[in-house]
């Protein structure tokens, strides 16, 4: 690994730690999204803020040294927005997210400490061509998506989906079943998918995979996309998918297409809420009717019995051991799984 660099998490599917490339300044208009770029950090931002690692491992920094990442957009309710269309003459612009996520910010939340910020030095490339996500994305063969779906969605960003998935996709593997965990939408972490893959998802894979740093481009661009995630959840051949539409659907990630491709294959939804009044509007908005609701709005008996009178909708606190049993009874109702013993029936 050439060490003159830092390399973000948004390069794990590429080579460039392994093999060699030219770092080249280009123009502006040539710029888009998903392209490798290379930038040198002015200031650190917080001694707080680390980067993510392609291997999902977080790593301090100090001023001066490179960051290989990607250009993108990032439009975050509760923490940051920005993107690479912002930056201006001074080619100076902003660590978006821990995994590499490159572009300038455009606003931030008062209670989030001040961003990385960094200057473009140029673009990956490699035989006079600039090197971009999509040039390192593995196709597979279309095929028709079946795999029984677990949906977690949310009403905002850390509502909790992860942590909900978390637990069970825990379940399911407890049970003995193969389980796929996929992250549709979102801001490009590795953390939310190897959260799953540590509790033991035989396979994991986010929309990095495909080449987007962030789920925020045109419809047209995210379908196609979104066709290619499919398949290859669907070449896993596994029991259940375990599926997190990052931040909310309200939110300019493409997280309605992502719902509506999946609508037929749904067998659970799951939605982590800030407070009863969110379940509300996200129920009204995307005509969703969760089987459960957890996240904050369920942390008291008081937020219990909102969510019920307001949206007649089920909270369970899943973090709660006392809830295990309903929880996974519940599961078993809505998908056709056992989940009280070790011996399922596979699927074919």
């Amino acid at each position: 690994m050439n060490h003159q660099f830092i390399y973000t998490s948004l390069t794990r599917i590429s080579n460039l730690a392994e093999i060699e490339f030219d770092v080249v300044k280009l123009d502006r208009d040539q710029w888009e999204t998903g392209d490798y770029i290379v930038t040198r950090i002015l200031d650190p931002g917080s001694n707080t803020l680390n980067l993510e690692l392609p291997t999902g491992r977080m790593r301090g920094v100090i001023g001066g040294e490179s960051i290989v990442g990607a250009l993108g957009e990032r439009f975050a309710t509760l923490e940051a927005t920005g993107t690479w269309r912002e930056v201006k003459a001074d080619l100076r612009m902003h660590v978006l997210t821990g995994g590499g996520l490159m572009g300038k910010l455009t606003s931030k939340s008062i209670f989030l400490p001040n961003m990385m910020e960094v200057a473009y030095t140029g673009h990956a490339s490699r035989n006079g061509r600039k090197l971009t996500m999509d040039d390192f994305v593995e196709t597979v063969e279309p095929v028709p998506f079946n795999t029984p779906v677990i949906l977690f969605v949310g009403t905002s960003m850390s509502a909790g989906k992860t942590t909900s998935a978390r637990i069970v996709a825990n379940h399911f593997k407890v049970a003995g079943y193969k389980v796929v965990g996929a992250k549709l939408t979102g801001a490009g972490r590795y953390k939310d998918i190897l959260a799953i893959k540590d509790v033991g998802a035989n396979e994991v894979m986010d929309f990095v995979d495909v080449g987007l740093p962030s789920s925020i481009c045109p419809p047209e661009i995210y379908k196609t996309k979104l066709d290619q995630l499919l398949s290859r959840i669907e070449h896993q051949k596994a029991d259940v998918a375990i599926v997190e539409i990052g931040a909310s659907p309200l939110e300019p990630y493409n997280g309605d297409l992502a719902i509506n491709a999946l609508r037929d294959n749904i067998k659970c939804t799951i939605l982590s809420a800030s407070d009863p009044y969110a379940v509300y509007g996200l129920m009204a908005a995307f005509e969703i009717a969760p089987d459960i609701v957890t996240g904050i709005a369920s942390n008291t008996l008081a937020g219990v019995q909102m969510v019920k009178r307001l949206c007649n909708a089920k909270a369970l606190n899943l973090i709660d051991s006392s809830t295990t049993e309903e929880l996974k009874e519940l599961l078993s109702v809505k998908t056709g799984f056992d989940l009280s013993q070790n011996t399922p029936a596979l699927r074919n």
